[in-house]
């Protein structure tokens, strides 16, 4: 992660702001502050759909989802006690998308994504529920990334 000073080329206390590159691999915090927290998220090799076999749900917090670059397919798996059948929200640039507590979820990312994620600072796995994939699950994710992400 790159973050350059405003003060760069001008007169600002460089005390006043930061900038951050949202350009990552994975999943990399990039502000926390009191108790929320801004992260992206970027493709990575443990991202790739045939390698999804987990769904999490956050326990006590939402979860924003903000799609800045390519192309990301959210997953969404119900608020039952595991996933059910996935269902897929292909993401627009700059829209908001809040994913409620409890709900599983994941999402599928072109290779050149990245999407900004806020959730609380305390998000973590003492808070986050992860639930196993059954087979029809995971041919269904296969199904929705060939469908909906372009190679």
């Amino acid at each position: 992660m790159r973050s350059a000073s405003a003060a760069s080329g001008n007169d600002m206390d460089a005390t006043w702001l930061d900038v951050l590159d949202t350009e990552a691999r994975g999943y990399l915090p990039l502000v926390d502050f009191g108790a929320w927290r801004v992260a992206v998220l970027g493709f990575d090799d443990d991202l790739r759909p045939d390698r999804i076999d987990t769904m999490e749900r956050h326990t006590e917090t939402d979860e924003v989802f903000v799609l800045v670059a390519g192309q990301a397919v959210l997953i969404l798996g119900g608020s039952q006690l595991q996933p059910g059948a996935v269902r897929p929200v292909v993401m627009q640039e700059r829209r908001v998308y809040n994913v409620r507590r409890g709900t599983w979820h994941g999402v599928l990312l072109s290779t050149d994504a990245s999407v900004l994620l806020v959730e609380n600072r305390d998000t973590t796995s003492r808070n986050t529920e992860l639930a196993s994939l059954t087979p029809i699950c995971r041919q269904g994710i296969l199904d929705i990334a060939r469908r909906e992400l372009v190679r």
